[in-house]
């Protein structure tokens, strides 16, 4: 723990700032990756870039989902008497100061400083805030403040307790440095202007020259001090000037996840950095293929097949699709053949990479702890049962998440309440308050009318009583119980006069700051939204334990006041779990409290006793009813708003997604329609190919026909000549030995002897 008496010369400023420095170390790996986380989740330039890789948006996404399931709702102030005992002080001192903080809550808009924190602790694992008292011409106000991770620094420790220092810092101007710490401190301190391109924004982010003050709660010290670089003296040492129970004006930040041991806070991110860098590579990778997704054929250059298939393209598509090659044969195919580049395979990559993607994103979502109930998913043949299962586990991984933002909303309302209760003007708190509460001289004004009225009837009745024993006409019995009925008429009203709580009682009993905390229990609404069905289980549940509780005390109504007042405890004991709100619990308490009147009113009127114990239970359960309508209405109200806003982004989420999943099938059926146009083109022409090459055969098949058919035909009618003058010679030959033969017989007829 740092102690003043370590520091050498606290009225230097190098001291203090050299602590500064080694706190900023301490945390500098932490603010690194918060630089770098936040500018993966919303830098502007560098998403707009012309040149930037495509990225796949789930770290956005996750946050946008994580941001309202942590936190959706501003956070009501609830103050409330620790026991539950029915002193009139201090439930009215109860009432007054948590109407008082309300009004602080709406003044300083405490919705956008918890909206800040909540996406501090989504998005890089630490929230801080900061709680300051301002009393000027507007009058005086609690402030309660986000401070940026990097204007805000403690001493490095392991527990929050054992933290000795907090620091916040300011940017200041020229003229406020001058007005607020002099012209020496003022010409001394160092400027910056904006950051530069790549830099750091720190805390001037306009194009003033400003300085960094730092605001320093030294515990063990008790002091608070204000140095800059750049002045050597510190610029104001004093006691704290605001007195607070824990010291410090912030709560404890809220974490998402601390390092072991330390208060160095571990985004959440870090632990599914791995698979948002693979899920962003396999973005980039499948839009690199998506451009190659072309169908492009490559061919031999020149030759009339060249010229036939590039002819027939131009008349066919206007893209050109064909790329002519000089040398065909590196790709490994013929002169004439053509090479197609593969889309087929490109699209099966695509795909392929596509479910690699789907199952990294299942697997951050594991990670992460977000259920798709929790982010408007669902499938159609899963159940109900099945659905709440998931949606209570969503529910659970972020309830510490929830908690932390309830607790700083808790802290702030404590520190501002304590702020309001020991440095606010009266006329300041009933105005906030709005309550019309007496003085303690206009309660003695009243208790002494009420002691008037009393002995003026007294006096009169003692004149009256006098002259009737005066004349004999009275029993002096008789004008005894008479004053004593004047005296029990009277006595009631003075002593309720009497205990009214004032508002003097109210601020003395807020400004004891040793009592105070031990009296009054100070928290928060719920900062999420119920769950719609849960809630109206609840206050049915409610409804039937008070009704049955009515029920079953009614007989002891009839034992008399103390037997009453124990039904009306056995009330508030049976209700306890439930919080059915200020103005429920304070006519439950009335009604206890009146019990004992309630039971006398019941014996002196007979019958009338139960009309009075059931008006009084009618109006308790009509309060109730009219309390659990509006309450009801307001929280289906809220819930069916929110339940629309998680409906539209959904499914405006699930049309996005079924619009890139129709523009990628699209795409993917119009490139396969073009490779199957593309082919069927192809064909034709190999086909019309084919049918030239058989035209040009048929022709010269049909000339060598003609002339083997001349040859044949030579040959025949060399065969004919050829026959023809053998036939000519053998039938001269026949007709030779005809002849021959003839001349024979005649000669051999001549030479027989006639008959």
């Amino acid at each position: 723990m740092t102690d003043i008496d370590d520091i050498d010369e606290p009225s230097r400023s190098a001291e203090w700032l050299e602590m500064i420095e080694d706190a900023e170390r301490y945390f500098d790996g932490w603010q690194g990756k918060a630089d770098n986380i936040d500018r993966l989740y919303s830098d502007l330039e560098r998403m707009a870039g012309a040149a930037r890789d495509r990225q796949f948006a789930l770290f956005w996404s996750n946050i946008q989902v994580m941001l309202p399931a942590i936190y959706a709702r501003s956070p009501i102030p609830v103050v409330t008497p620790k026991f539950k005992d029915r002193r009139p002080l201090y439930r009215t001192a109860s009432e007054f100061l948590e109407r008082g903080c309300v009004v602080s809550f709406d003044m300083a808009d405490i919705d956008g400083t918890m909206q800040a924190l909540r996406d501090d602790l989504a998005i890089v694992g630490r929230g801080a805030a900061w709680v300051r008292y301002e009393d000027d011409d507007n009058g005086e106000r609690v402030c309660y403040e986000h401070v940026d991770r990097r204007d805000f620094l403690h001493e490095p420790a392991r527990r929050w307790c054992d933290v000795s220092w907090v620091a916040r810092r300011g940017w200041l101007t020229r003229r406020e440095m001058r007005e607020r710490f002099g012209a020496e401190a003022a010409a001394n301190a160092s400027y910056s202007t904006r950051p530069g391109e790549g830099q750091v924004v720190t805390g001037a982010t306009d194009h003033r020259e400003k300085c960094g003050v730092w605001e320093i709660w030294h515990k063990p010290g008790n002091r608070v001090v204000w140095v800059s670089e750049g002045v050597e003296t510190v610029l104001e040492d004093a006691e704290p000037h605001l007195t607070l129970e824990g010291f410090f004006p912030c709560p404890e930040p809220a974490y998402s996840t601390v390092q072991r041991r330390t208060l160095i806070p571990v985004p959440d991110m870090v632990y599914y950095k791995d698979q948002l860098e693979e899920i962003n590579d396999l973005t980039s990778r499948m839009h690199g293929l998506g451009k190659a997704l072309v169908l492009k054929g490559f061919y031999a250059a020149g030759g009339e097949i060249g010229d036939a298939i590039e002819a027939a393209m131009s008349l066919q598509d206007d893209g050109k699709i064909m790329v002519p090659v000089s040398s065909l044969a590196a790709f490994g195919s013929g002169s004439d053949g053509i090479v197609w580049l593969p889309i087929d395979q490109v699209a099966q990559t695509i795909l392929a990479c596509a479910e690699l993607r789907r199952q990294l994103i299942d697997d951050v979502y594991q990670i992460v702890g977000l259920s798709d109930i929790m982010r408007g998913q669902t499938q159609a043949d899963e159940t109900y049962g099945a659905q709440r299962i998931k949606q209570q586990n969503g529910s659970a991984r972020v309830r510490d998440k929830q908690q932390a933002l309830v607790r700083i909303a808790r802290d702030l309302v404590r520190l501002g309440a304590e702020i309001m209760a020991e440095d606010f003007d009266q006329d300041t708190l009933i105005d906030m308050a709005q309550m019309d509460l007496p003085t303690d001289a206009d309660v003695k004004k009243q208790v002494a009318a009420l002691e008037k009225q009393a002995k003026d009837e007294l006096e009169g009745f003692a004149e009256q009583a006098e002259q009737a024993v005066q004349q004999g006409q009275a029993d002096p019995q008789q004008l005894q119980a008479q004053q004593q009925e004047i005296l029990a008429k009277w006595a009631p009203q003075i002593r309720q006069a009497g205990d009214q709580v004032t508002i003097d009682q109210v601020m003395e009993f807020l400004q004891d700051e040793k009592l105070r905390p031990f009296v009054l229990d100070i928290e928060t609404d719920s900062t999420i939204y119920p769950d719609e069905a849960e809630e109206k289980a609840s206050r049915a549940e409610f409804m039937q334990v008070f009704m049955g509780s009515m029920a079953g005390l009614a007989p002891m109504a009839q034992m008399g006041p103390e037997a009453l007042a124990l039904a009306g405890a056995t009330i508030k004991f049976a209700l306890a779990p439930y919080r059915v709100g200020r103005e429920l619990e304070g006519l439950i308490d009335d009604f206890v409290d009146s019990a004992p009147q309630i039971a006398d009113r019941m014996g002196q009127q007979g019958e009338g006793e139960d009309e009075g114990l059931a008006a009084a239970q009618m109006k308790l359960a009509e309060a109730e009813m009219a309390k659990v309508q509006s309450q009801t209405e307001a929280n289906q109200a809220n819930a069916q708003l929110k339940m629309q806003e998680l409906q539209l982004k959904a499914a405006e989420a699930q049309e996005k997604a079924s619009q890139s999943q129709q523009e990628f099938a699209l795409s993917v059926q119009d490139a396969e329609g073009k490779i199957a146009k593309t082919q069927a083109d192809i064909e034709k022409i190999h086909a019309e190919i084919m049918l030239a090459e058989q035209k040009l055969g048929l022709e010269a098949q049909r000339e060598e026909r003609e002339d083997i058919k001349t040859a044949v035909d030579i040959e025949m009618r060399s065969a004919d000549q050829a026959m023809a003058a053998q036939d000519r010679q053998t039938e001269a030959q026949f007709r030779a030995r005809g002849e021959e033969r003839a001349d024979r017989q005649q000669q051999i007829a001549e030479r027989q002897p006639p008959k």
